[in-house]
């Protein structure tokens, strides 16, 4: 699934079961940065698609890169855009470490079920491809992780601000 935002679906549904533990932002950053490689192939018609950034420890150096980078770049968009009456939105190291490395291993692990190219074990294991989903599947599975973490995000969202709402009376 290169270039798509199809695996911001699973993404959401992570956000949905640990709300502001986890950063949707820093997630899709890794994304972005393991689908580097891929793009360059794309561009220059050299190399492997899924070569070593779509490996298990290419996930892991770049969603740790995702979140070191990720954290003040997500802070700052978070703020620039958040209501002026709300208080700044921080994130924490915790928390950014973690969106980014399940952000780039998500990424391997979601392309190593339907890409026959792919080594996700490399280098300890060439050439497994962890034969699950079609594509057409995998379309589906991340669609619908997304639909039901978005329901149960604003879902979730919907009945905090009602307690809060009639606690405060």
């Amino acid at each position: 699934m290169p270039f798509t935002p199809l695996h911001m679906g699973p993404g959401m549904a992570v956000k949905a079961v640990a709300q502001e533990r986890f950063s949707l932002v820093i997630f899709g950053w890794a994304q972005i940065l393991v689908d580097l490689q891929p793009l360059v192939v794309v561009l220059t018609h050299e190399g492997q698609t899924h070569g070593v950034t779509h490996t298990f420890i290419g996930g892991s150096v770049l969603g740790a890169a995702a979140a070191a980078s990720g954290k003040p770049i997500a802070e700052g968009l978070l703020n620039l855009f958040r209501k002026k009456e709300k208080p700044r939105v921080h994130i924490s190291w915790k928390t950014a470490w973690w969106s980014g490395l399940v952000g780039g291993l998500s990424h391997v692990l979601l392309d190593g079920l339907i890409y026959p190219d792919m080594s996700p074990f490399w280098p300890f294991v060439q050439g497994t491809r962890i034969d699950v989903f079609t594509s057409q599947g995998m379309t589906a599975f991340c669609i619908l992780s997304g639909l039901a973490g978005l329901l149960v995000y604003f879902v979730t969202r919907g009945v905090e601000a009602f307690y809060k709402h009639h606690s405060e009376k």
